[in-house]
């Protein structure tokens, strides 16, 4: 008889977001270092950057609920907070091609530069591979401090992995996770993509997940 933790259910997944579902590897521990250290920004503003699913708005959250700050997409309209507030935008890279959320963006970091405030902002790209076309913007963003998150190790993609089937309400076979290692891309993203195609075959089939499904995932174009 198969154990209710071993059946994959059709359930909206959770992405948890504290500091204890955090794993601070190699990759990342220099951007969770400055995170931890914020007061000693260089004019109280800092771009995190790493590739998608790297963690770094896992990290936004984390530094928000550590500062007593709020985090705002960098692609939805937001107000402008009160003076000194601790604020992260996620994703301005998603904005570079959007004048109106850059101006935004712009009021935002002024106000905050004006009044004390702190300002944290990520992005999967650098300002200038980004694109940005509001030229004050792209100045300001340019004068920014910098930390990335490399590309992750064994170790970490392998919690990455952990993490994702735990979002969904998974528990894989002991075999999965070091098959995937092996054999899967070695990026954040990929990690997503696999799981995300793990979850949808044993839905499909009404299976728990195996090692054979992973085998078949990863050799399906």
């Amino acid at each position: 008889m198969k154990t209710p933790e071993q059946l994959s259910f059709n359930l909206p997944f959770r992405t948890a977001r504290s500091r204890g579902d955090f794993f601070v590897s190699h990759a990342n521990t220099l951007a969770v270092q400055m995170l931890d250290d914020w007061q000693s920004w260089l004019q109280r503003k800092l771009i995190c950057i790493g590739p998608e699913g790297s963690g770094k708005t896992h990290l936004a959250h984390i530094w928000a609920e550590m500062v007593a700050g709020h985090v705002f997409p960098a692609d939805i309209p937001f107000d402008i907070p009160g003076d000194g507030a601790a604020i992260a935008v996620d994703g301005i890279d998603l904005i570079a091609k959007n004048p109106a959320a850059q101006e935004r963006l712009f009021h935002l970091h002024n106000h905050l530069q004006a009044t004390g405030g702190t300002l944290l902002m990520t992005a999967r790209c650098g300002v200038t591979e980004a694109g940005f076309t509001l030229p004050d913007m792209l100045s300001r963003l340019q004068a920014t401090a910098v930390v990335e998150i490399e590309s992750p190790d064994d170790t970490l993609l392998g919690v990455v992995l952990l993490k994702h089937f735990a979002d969904r309400q998974l528990t894989p076979p002991a075999s999965v996770i070091p098959y995937l290692l092996r054999h899967m891309d070695r990026s954040f993203q990929a990690a997503a993509d696999v799981v995300n195609k793990l979850d949808r075959l044993a839905l499909d089939r009404k299976r728990p997940i195996t090692r054979a499904m992973a085998v078949e995932v990863l050799e399906t174009p």
